[in-house]
C-alpha cells in the first residue's frame, strides 16, 4: 500500500482485524498494547515481519497510528503514546453510553475532534467507524466493496487514510473535514442500532450511493 509504518493500539475485535488485513497485504506493521508481551504473543500470530511493543514504543516506530481503542480509553493511551509530532491518527472510535444506545458526545463536538484537542501535535482523521469487526475479512464482505467515511481537516492525511482503506478491499469516501465526524458518528450509532437492536444482526453497513 505504501512505505509508511502502520502502529495498530489495541487487539481488540476491531484491532486485531485489521492487523490482520493489513499484514496480508504485506504493509509494515506494528502491533502496540499497554501489556507489550500480549502485543508480542498476537504479532506472532501474524507473522515473523510484524513487529510488536508498549504503547509508547509503537507508535514511535510508525507514520500512521490506529486508534483501535474505546472512546473511554483513548485519553490514557494518548498520554502513554509519547511524542506525535507529524503522526496521522486514525479514531475508529464511536462514543458510545455503557449500554451502547447513545452517544456521549457529540451536537458541537465529536470523539475524533476531542482526540485532536488531545493530541494537536498529531493530524487526526475519522475513518472505520461504522464497520462491524465482523465484516473486516473478506469473507465477510461477499465480495461487496464497503465504504469507509474519511473525515479530516489535512488532505495528504486522509489520502494516506484512503490509500489504507483500499488496500484492504474497502472504498474510501472523502467525508470533508473532522468536524463532520459529528455526522459520521451518530451514523456508527445508527448502525449498532441496526445491528444489535432492530435485528439485522453485524453483517450491516451504511452506503452512501449517487445516482
Amino acid at each position: 500500500m505504501t512505505t509508511m509504518k502502520i502502529a495498530v493500539i489495541g487487539t481488540g475485535n476491531m484491532g486485531a482485524g485489521l492487523a490482520r488485513l493489513l499484514a496480508g497485504t504485506g504493509s509494515d506493521v506494528v502491533i502496540g498494547h499497554r501489556d507489550p508481551a500480549k502485543a508480542a504473543a498476537f504479532a506472532a500470530e501474524l507473522g515473523t515481519n510484524v513487529e510488536a511493543g508498549g504503547i509508547a514504543a509503537a507508535v514511535k516506530l510508525a507514520d500512521i497510528v490506529i486508534l483501535a481503542l474505546p472512546y473511554g480509553v483513548v485519553a490514557d493511551a494518548l498520554r502513554e503514546a509519547g511524542n506525535l509530532e507529524g503522526k496521522i491518527l486514525i479514531d475508529i472510535s464511536n462514543p458510545v453510553t455503557a449500554d451502547f444506545r447513545g452517544l456521549v458526545v457529540g451536537h458541537s463536538t465529536s470523539a475524533a475532534e476531542e482526540i485532536q484537542a488531545l493530541a494537536p501535535e498529531a493530524t487526526v482523521v475519522k475513518a472505520f467507524n461504522t464497520i462491524f469487526s465482523q465484516l473486516l475479512p473478506a469473507e465477510g464482505r461477499k465480495g461487496k466493496a464497503l465504504q469507509v467515511f474519511v473525515a479530516g481537516d489535512n488532505e495528504k492525511a486522509k489520502e494516506a487514510v484512503s490509500r489504507l482503506a483500499q488496500s484492504i478491499g474497502f472504498e474510501p469516501v472523502d467525508a470533508g473535514p473532522l468536524s463532520n465526524a459529528r455526522f459520521i458518528e451518530p451514523i456508527g450509532e445508527m448502525n449498532i442500532h441496526f445491528g444489535f437492536f432492530l435485528g439485522k444482526g453485524p453483517s450491516v453497513a451504511p452506503a452512501w450511493i449517487q445516482l
